[in-house]
Parts: C-alpha cells; sequence; structure tokens
C-alpha cells in the first residue's frame, strides 16, 4: 500500500524558514524521481522541485525558488524534505509531495506566508 504523508506546514512570516517532510512507505523514494508541488488558491499547480533516483540525481528547481529551496533525501527514513528559506507571500500554498510522474500523491500541506 503505497502512502505519502507530509508534514511541517504552517504559517510563517515573510523572511521565515519552514520544512516540509514527506514520509513514503509503500515503494523505496531513491529508486524513484520525487518532487514537491505547491497549489495556491486560484492558481494551476507547479512543480517547484525535483529530485533524481538513484545516486547523484539530478535536481530541479522552478526559478522562482531557486538559491532559496532546497529538496533533499534520507534514504534511511525513505522521507523527501523541502528546506524552504527566505519565504515570501507568493510562497503561500499548499505542498504536495509526490512522484516526478504524479503516479502518487499525498494529501498536502498547507504553508501560509503572511
Amino acid at each position: 500500500h503505497v502512502q505519502l504523508v507530509e508534514s511541517g506546514g504552517g504559517s510563517v512570516q515573510a523572511g521565515g524558514s519552514l520544512t516540509l517532510s514527506c514520509v513514503v512507505s509503500g515503494f523505496t523514494t531513491r529508486s524513484f524521481c520525487m518532487a514537491w508541488f505547491r497549489q495556491a488558491p486560484g492558481k494551476g499547480r507547479e512543480g517547484v522541485a525535483g529530485l533524481g533516483g538513484g545516486l547523484g540525481g539530478n535536481i530541479y528547481y522552478t526559478d522562482s525558488v531557486k538559491g532559496r529551496f532546497t529538496i533533499s533525501r534520507d534514504n534511511a527514513k525513505n522521507t523527501v524534505y523541502l528546506q524552504m528559506n527566505s519565504l515570501k507571500s507568493e510562497d503561500a500554498a499548499m505542498y504536495y509531495c509526490a512522484t516526478w510522474t504524479g503516479n502518487y500523491w499525498g494529501q498536502g500541506t498547507q504553508v501560509t506566508v503572511s
């Protein structure tokens, strides 16, 4: 049974930081390209960051978060993280952990920036 469970969202002031976690069960994250997506009210879903599978997996960031967000993976914990620094109001959204292909999704965690 595949399950992706996000946590770590919350409310933060502009300039603050949050770390999102995605605990995965049912498959091994190191074998898949994992990603974080976000969706703000009234907007489409956006790919924020991606991390390729295997050793030295390629990393992708959408331009608006480059230099501020970091995606990483802990293979021992089968967990994917998104470290978000210097948060801006435009970063406020529901954040989802998923496989890059979109086969599996978490339920989302809300990030609010005031």
